[in-house]
């Protein structure tokens, strides 16, 4: 697979990454370990470099998983994971950045990755009690002391991510951004392209319903994240057809499916774009890595950027109560 650049940082990725957290949170039922364990080689073999965990995604034991599937070929791997919670019996209890907690995740993420050092080094969600600068300053000296090789935010705004990368250069902004998420082009990506920070879009297939595979008939589990979500009741989801319609058209013209011009187009925005699609399944695996192959022409991208002109995406990304307090 082809590699990508984040930013000016010199990190270099496979151009489509591996988000990890459907393995063992938000999204049940999970599979048997042995079988991601298996997953998480495979997509080595296919030519992914990065894998994307967070202590909180479990909490702790996608750490753990990662730890075991990676150790046989840690050094060529790229191992992302994040700080910046309080969690109390194993549930998230708000969001703690303060540098003790920081130092605290590290060493045990260090452990439960089974690694001395890691690569990526996200602040999981801005703690509005902790100043940015102490927070970078606490990752600066644990890249000095070699715990830590690269920082990264993730759904940070653009004077915080100013402030963090002026006493410690991020490499890496983590958000969410798709088809049908696409609020960072008003003031990120400008941002991140003036300061050279590399962007790692999270839900690339807007949590499965890019791929195609979701209509007005389509229920989650009470325990699926997307139950409580806006854009994934019945009538959200039949009113947002619209933009699978337009995918499914330009996929059939290059003999992909919905869910590859998606991730398609997201590697089109730039260069140092490398999106992070989750899955537990082979297939839908490879069908990812297939992406990083199709190159959308200019026609078709216009295409895509006239039609997005006039679809209204129904239904907010979060409910009101989960945007106040984070996101996943």
């Amino acid at each position: 697979m082809q590699k990508r650049k984040l930013g000016n940082s010199g990190l270099e990725v496979s151009a489509i990454g591996l988000g990890c957290m459907g393995m063992s949170f938000a999204f049940p039922p999970f599979p048997e370990k042995k079988e991601m364990i298996d997953l998480l080689r495979a997509a080595h073999d296919n030519g992914i470099t990065f894998f994307d965990t967070a202590e909180m995604y479990g909490p702790y034991i996608n750490e753990e998983l990662l730890g075991e599937a990676l150790a046989p070929i840690r050094n060529e791997v790229v191992i992302a994971t994040k700080f910046g919670f309080n969690i109390v019996d194993g549930k998230m209890a708000g969001v703690n950045s303060h540098p003790d907690n920081i130092r605290k995740v590290a060493e045990e993420s260090l452990t439960r990755l089974k690694t001395d050092v890691i690569d990526l080094f996200y602040q999981h969600r801005v703690d509005p009690k902790i100043p940015i600068e102490d927070v970078a300053g606490t990752v600066k000296d644990l890249i000095k002391e070699g715990k830590v090789k690269h920082f990264g935010m993730s759904e940070a705004g653009a004077k915080t991510i100013r402030r963090a990368h002026a006493v410690q250069p991020l490499a890496a902004l983590q958000s969410e951004y798709s088809l049908w998420t696409r609020k960072p082009e008003e003031e990120i990506i400008p941002l991140l392209e003036e300061l050279g920070i590399g962007f790692v879009p999270f839900s690339p297939l807007g949590k499965g319903f890019l791929t195609g595979k979701m209509d007005a008939d389509t229920k989650f589990a009470s325990n699926d994240f997307r139950s409580i979500l806006p854009r994934y009741t019945p009538d959200a989801l039949k009113a947002n057809q619209t933009l699978i319609d337009l995918i499914s058209k330009i996929a059939a013209n290059k003999n992909g499916t919905p869910a590859q011009i998606a991730l398609a187009w997201l590697l089109a925005q730039k260069p140092w774009i490398v999106p992070i699609p989750g899955t537990t399944k082979l297939n839908r695996l490879k069908e990812n890595i297939g992406s990083a192959s199709i190159a959308l022409t200019k026609e078709e991208l216009k295409e895509i950027a006239d039609s997005l002109e006039k679809i209204k995406v129904t239904g907010n990304r979060y409910t009101e109560e989960f945007e106040k307090t984070t996101g996943l």
